[in-house]
């Protein structure tokens, strides 16, 4: 049985004891590791918390989900000096981005939203993982994609995950020339418009995550969301791209370790 690793969760969303049972039964499972990832500089200090406690499971990622308020001038700089002196601790910056569905909301109402302020914060954090020589993780969906892969060039920055990607096939098309990586979600079991997504990407540009908590339909629904469900979601890929489990699911696994430079922690890879 091939081991998976998360390769994007929320761990600092789950309750403080589902945390704990989470882990501790990501070995009965077969999980071998989680890429966790941050919403503020709050969320940072908990997911540092959290690869303390288990150091072999839990590969931080370091950023400011940009489906929020931005923030302050001083509340920013504390966070980008606080990765800076952190940054050893991190496997990527991440979660960062920009507010796609925030940015839907405000309009849909007729309420203004200026964009502006959001791209100059992502090019701080695109910047800075090109200062720290890390994997940048992005929440950058349909045309947002396009303004992050601009950034992406401009900076020089190869080592892109974006994650649980939705957009055109022209922007996947600059993504595979790139070599830049995504990852699906269980939603790759029941939604077409996933499964259409990975039957157009390489298989050797492909991860798997749950960003859970966040829930999931189809045979998911009523199911709190746990890195086990990959499983479920290598079966799909393998199904899509007409090859053995056993293929995808290694493939997936040492995309994912591979990208986020995991190979010394887990090892080698058992069957």
């Amino acid at each position: 049985m091939i081991p998976v690793l998360d390769a994007h969760i929320h761990l600092d969303l789950y309750a403080p004891e589902e945390q704990k049972q989470l882990l501790a039964s990501l070995a009965e499972h077969r999980v071998a590791g989680v890429v966790s990832v941050s919403m503020h500089l709050e969320s940072c200090k908990e997911q540092l918390r959290l690869k303390q406690l288990a150091p072999r499971l839990v590969f931080p990622a370091f950023g400011f989900h940009p489906e929020q308020p931005l923030p302050d001038r001083e509340a920013e700089q504390k966070l980008f000096e606080w990765i800076r002196e952190h940054c050893h601790f991190m496997v990527a910056i991440g979660e960062v981005g920009l507010p796609y569905y925030t940015r839907l909301e405000k309009e849909a109402k007729g309420e203004p939203f200026e964009l502006a302020p959001c791209v100059r914060l992502l090019e701080r954090f695109v910047q800075l993982a090109a200062e720290l020589d890390k994997p940048i993780v992005l929440h950058a969906v349909y045309e947002d994609a396009e303004i992050a892969c601009d950034l992406l060039e401009k900076h020089g920055v190869g080592q892109a995950h974006f994650h649980w990607f939705k957009g055109n096939c022209e922007t996947l098309l600059r993504m595979k020339e790139k070599g830049y990586y995504l990852s699906v979600t269980p939603e790759v079991v029941y939604r077409e418009k996933i499964r259409e997504i990975v039957r157009m990407y390489p298989l050797e540009l492909l991860m798997a995550e749950t960003d859970g908590p966040w829930p999931f339909a189809g045979p998911f629904a009523g199911r709190r969301t746990h890195p086990s469900m990959i499983a479920e979601s290598v079966a799909a890929i393998a199904a899509i791209k007409k090859c053995s489990v056993q293929e995808a699911g290694s493939a997936l696994f040492d995309n994912t370790r591979r990208f986020y430079r995991l190979a010394e922690t887990i090892g080698v890879r058992q069957t």
